[in-house]
């Protein structure tokens, strides 16, 4: 009997913790578990023939938002090749509303809720040594009859397997990794309110297991905990334990900023420069807002941790927005917009409201006048507080900061940028315009296009004797983020065949370089001392050299 595990990621570079739960948690029966893994970037054709040539007697997909209306699809071609396969589902996005969705999609098996005991079970079954009826948590069809025992109760968490084999090949992957479940808040927007009490894993056992990333050198372990700091002795302990090892794993946790402790503040402060990075759930600074969707918060406790724990600029944080909260107009959430901004994250997250199933928030979807889709993610369409319009020009002002502001590529020129606005909301916004005035949301732009479309479009919009600035700024961020020994044409700056033989002199001089031909001088033309953020400057008789290496060497002359 063969069983096969499938993982449709929304990332090629992500990895699927819940289906190695289930492989960990029953290997020790005798049948054939196998897992697979894809993306939803994948071909649905080639998905398919790679579940199909497996010859499995059960396929389980484990379902989420992301991934639903493909695996529907799929569903769908797996029971027209063969009619015989039997699929078992399974995951938060079944879990609600799991008999009207096994009643009208092909399969024959759905579990609810936490799926390692059941899971197991249902391996037994199939092996003949239970009978469906002795099952808790699992939804099955009889004659295109859907029956349920009995709710499941939840696990002790130090039952689980670890589930991640010795030789597994992930050190190319984001890794998930969880130490706890539940959260003790009651977020309307979140499937963790429904749930009733945080569960941990033993300290020692997490630890052991963390050693297992650090030793295999993973670049990212990303903790799925929904509030990896609820429970301060946990936290401070593994907080300690993490900062004392020599490692250059990366830690993700996703926190609750306004619950942080002192103590906590100042052990993160503490920690080696790129150690940890945090994710931390603004969602709003409108506290009606914030009252309207059952948080118990306020920006302002929220900005003092934020800005203590970024004193030392060693701890990466990337704070979230939602757009559509109810209550929230386009108004105050440009207000939202820019508190955040105000506090110079390493990413701002901007996402829109999801109507999950089994939330709080979609049984007041019509007290908030607000409209989503009935296809996953289920997200919002419009409200009595915003319209479709507004929210598809936040769409677009999300992508402008994610490429402009998230990705680092452009942090000194935009200090400058910055200075001609009277808001950061009024800057995307404006950018955003030009690109849908140029139509560039509607094809696909290079990074060089990125670049062009800035320059392009800044270019005219900041005073006159800043010009020269905002080109070298440019130029400076270019170069640190593209190692080219070349650059693009709307940023070359010419200098003379003498000021080229000195430098090409100094050069071989210096470096002990024989063939210069391979070599290109540029100028920097000005100083931008007050711009950089390493205390590091350029002045007028600074050159930039290309090397046949595509390395970049500034050269003070």
């Amino acid at each position: 009997m063969k069983i096969l595990l499938v993982g449709i990621n929304s990332k090629f570079i992500h990895s699927n913790l819940a289906i190695r739960y289930l492989k960990a948690y029953s290997q020790d029966l005798n049948y054939d578990c196998m897992i697979k893994e894809f993306s939803i970037n994948d071909r649905i054709e080639n998905v398919l023939e790679g579940i199909i040539e497996e010859k499995a007697d059960v396929v389980a997909f484990s379902c989420y938002i992301w991934n639903m209306e493909f695996i529907n699809k799929l569903a769908v071609l797996m029971k027209l090749v063969n009619p015989k396969l039997e699929i078992l589902y399974g995951g938060p996005e079944v879990s609600y509303g799991a008999k009207e969705y096994l009643e009208s999609h092909p399969g024959e098996y759905l579990i609810e809720g936490e799926g390692e005991v059941t899971f197991r079970e249902f391996v037994e079954y199939k092996l003949g040594y239970k009978t469906l009826n002795e099952i808790d948590g699992i939804y099955y069809k009889i004659d295109n009859e859907i029956l349920f025992n009995r709710r499941r109760k939840d696990m002790d968490m130090n039952d689980l397997i670890f589930p991640y084999e010795e030789n597994e090949d992930i050190e190319n992957k984001i890794v998930y990794y969880e130490a706890s479940r539940g959260c003790p808040f009651k977020c309307s927007y979140c499937l963790s309110s429904v749930m009733h009490g945080v569960r941990f894993l033993d300290i020692n056992r997490v630890k052991k297991e963390l050693t297992y990333f650090m030793k295999k050198e993973i670049p990212l372990v990303k903790f799925v905990d929904r509030t990896f700091n609820c429970n301060k002795k946990f936290t401070k302990e593994l907080l300690e334990f993490l900062i004392e090892q020599d490692t250059k794993t990366r830690f993700h946790f996703e926190i609750a900023a306004d619950i942080l402790t002192d103590e906590e503040i100042e052990l993160l402060n503490k920690a080696p420069k790129g150690r940890f990075q945090l994710e931390i759930g603004v969602q709003t600074s409108n506290i009606e807002v914030l009252h309207n969707i059952n948080r118990v918060i306020t920006f302002e406790n929220l900005q003092d941790k934020v800005l203590r724990i970024a004193k030392n600029g060693n701890v990466m944080q990337h704070l979230d927005l939602i757009a559509g909260l109810p209550g929230e107009n386009m108004e105050s959430f440009k207000r939202s917009f820019n508190d955040v901004h105000s506090l110079n994250p390493d990413e701002i997250q901007l996402g829109f409201l999801k109507l999950l199933k089994g939330s709080s928030m979609r049984l007041d979807a019509e007290k908030w006048g607000i409209v989503y889709s009935p296809y996953a993610p289920y997200e919002i369409i419009r409200s009595s507080d915003i319209s479709y319009d507004e929210l598809l020009t936040l769409k677009k002002v999300e992508h402008i900061t994610d490429k402009y502001y998230n990705s680092g590529r452009f942090k000194n020129s935009i200090k400058l940028i910055l200075e001609q606005y009277t808001s950061p909301f009024d800057l995307y916004y404006d950018l955003a315009n030009y690109f849908i005035e140029k139509g560039y949301f509607k094809r696909s732009l290079s990074n060089l296009d990125y670049y062009n479309a800035y320059y392009s479009f800044f270019k005219n919009k900041i005073n006159s004797e800043d010009v020269i600035l905002f080109e070298e700024l440019l130029k400076y961020d270019y170069l640190n983020y593209n190692n080219k020994k070349w650059i693009p044409e709307f940023l070359f700056r010419d200098i003379t065949k003498e000021e080229e033989r000195s430098i090409r002199e100094i050069v071989k001089e210096r470096f002990n370089i024989s063939n210069l031909k391979k070599y290109h001088i540029e100028k920097f033309r000005i100083n931008i001392l007050k711009y950089l953020d390493k205390g590091e400057y350029l002045l007028e008789n600074t050159y930039i050299i290309y090397d046949e290496n595509n390395m970049v060497t500034l050269l003070e002359v």
